[in-house]
């Protein structure tokens, strides 16, 4: 029997979100900009959606601008607040082992004259805050750390960096798309200026996520898609009714109990030779292994039908090995031998 241990990568829209994106898809789908009775329903229903995701993360509604996704998001965070320093260029500080879209914007970043320094974890994937407080220089204007990385599952000391940002007067950025709505986010706790996020991780539709952006009236980030004034002026684009009411409700029934799954796949991994990679703070839901030898993969794959990936899903799509396992010391052979299980998540406390 196949067993899909991918979740890490998307999750299956749960039923009660098809339900109720169904609704806004057949009976109530008229673009929530016109100016009608039937175009106010859905401009409602989007406010009910942001005001969930607002409540989950201790923000403001009008702090939540709805993207296509967290590489959207992502994108929108380090460019729109790079683009305000275009003529003067500036400094931005990110990490090795962040997810593709976010090095990729970076890469290009650099390649336009603005200066990036990429900090290296330690061998169990975790970013030292004291690391990224003494690459600050005077013209830091941004930092930008995961929150949960997405191939090892560790959790970033993220209130302790948010933190030092403060203290230096730098935005914070914190792409959560592994953490939302698994682990408990406070914005102003954890002084995160913008946060990431996406549906397709949480039970909910692929094609859209957000972007929290403190103030984000008054903020000067400038847009990537310009249009009719949708999102603040930060987001252009007809507001995609159903795909925004499928990620509120997404969160707003999201499962709190651990998964049968998970507890079953803790007593039948035990039967093989590997070395679990990560730190002891590490998401429960993402499992990290590397194999003790060729003949153990083999003997594995032959008996359980598991449907799980080598690093990433982005990285899938490339032979070379994962860029966070050679962040973190593992050598190529080692890399080829390590595979990512992702459970059916749950909220942890």
């Amino acid at each position: 029997m196949t067993l899909y241990l991918d979740y890490a990568a998307s999750t299956p829209v749960s039923t009660v979100v098809l339900d109720e994106m169904n609704l806004w898809q057949k009976e109530h789908f008229a673009n929530p900009s016109a100016d009608h009775i039937e175009g106010s329903y859905s401009t409602r229903a989007i406010q009910n959606a942001r005001e969930i995701i607002a409540k989950k993360i201790g923000a403001m509604p009008s702090e939540i601008v709805f993207t296509s996704g967290a590489s959207e998001a992502n994108n929108m965070a380090l460019k729109g607040i790079a683009f305000k320093y275009l003529n003067e260029k500036c400094h931005i500080i990110t990490s090795l082992i962040e997810h593709k879209c976010i090095l990729n914007t970076c890469d290009f970043l650099e390649k336009i004259g603005f200066e990036i320094t990429y900090i290296s974890p330690n061998e169990h994937g975790e970013i030292s805050p004291d690391k990224v407080k003494k690459s600050i220089r005077e013209n830091t204007k941004l930092i930008s750390i995961h929150h949960v990385n997405n191939e090892l599952g560790v959790i970033q000391r993220i209130s302790e960096i948010g933190a030092i940002a403060f203290e230096y007067g730098i935005l914070f950025h914190t792409d959560a798309a592994q953490s939302f709505c698994k682990l408990n986010i406070d914005v102003d706790d954890m002084d995160i200026d913008l946060l990431s996020l996406s549906g397709h991780k949480i039970y909910g539709p692929k094609g859209i996520g957000a972007l929290y952006i403190r103030d984000a009236r008054n903020s000067e980030i400038v847009p990537l898609i310009h249009g009719g004034g949708q999102e603040l002026g930060l987001r252009g684009g007809t507001s995609p009714t159903p795909l925004i009411v499928g990620l509120g409700s997404a969160v707003e029934h999201f499962p709190e109990e651990v998964s049968e799954q998970q507890n079953l796949f803790e007593q039948v991994i035990k039967d093989y030779n590997f070395v679990r990679n990560g730190s002891s703070s590490t998401l429960p839901t993402i499992w990290n292994i590397t194999f003790n030898s060729d003949d153990e993969i083999k003997r594995f794959i032959l008996e359980k039908n598991w449907l799980i990936s080598q690093g990433s899903a982005c990285n899938a799509m490339s032979n070379t090995p994962s860029h966070v396992l050679n962040a973190i010391g593992l050598s190529d052979e080692l890399a080829r031998r390590t595979f990512r299980i992702s459970l059916p998540p749950f909220k942890c406390y």
